[in-house]
């Protein structure tokens, strides 16, 4: 079984919209990087977007206000060994 995953992005009332679900990892990257800088992204409608992987575990994070904040290695947050 090939690794599938969803995105969701989350707005300022507290509701969420899945905008890619059961997608290969290109695709969901490339819908990522689509919604963290979408018009609502940009003015705070848009609060939050995520990848989430087959377990429904968060691989990707991105917050308005705070870019990239998951995986560390991508948020620039990498742990000092």
């Amino acid at each position: 079984m090939s690794d599938l995953f969803s995105v969701v992005q989350f707005f300022d009332d507290d509701t969420h919209e899945y905008v890619r679900r059961r997608v290969d990892a290109q695709h969901a990257v490339t819908a990522a990087r689509h919604y963290c800088s979408s018009i609502g992204a940009r003015i705070g409608t848009t609060k939050r977007v995520i990848i989430t992987d087959n377990g429904d575990d968060t691989v990707f994070e991105w917050q308005f206000g705070k870019g990239v904040t998951f995986p560390p290695e991508a948020a620039g947050n990498v742990p000092k060994p």
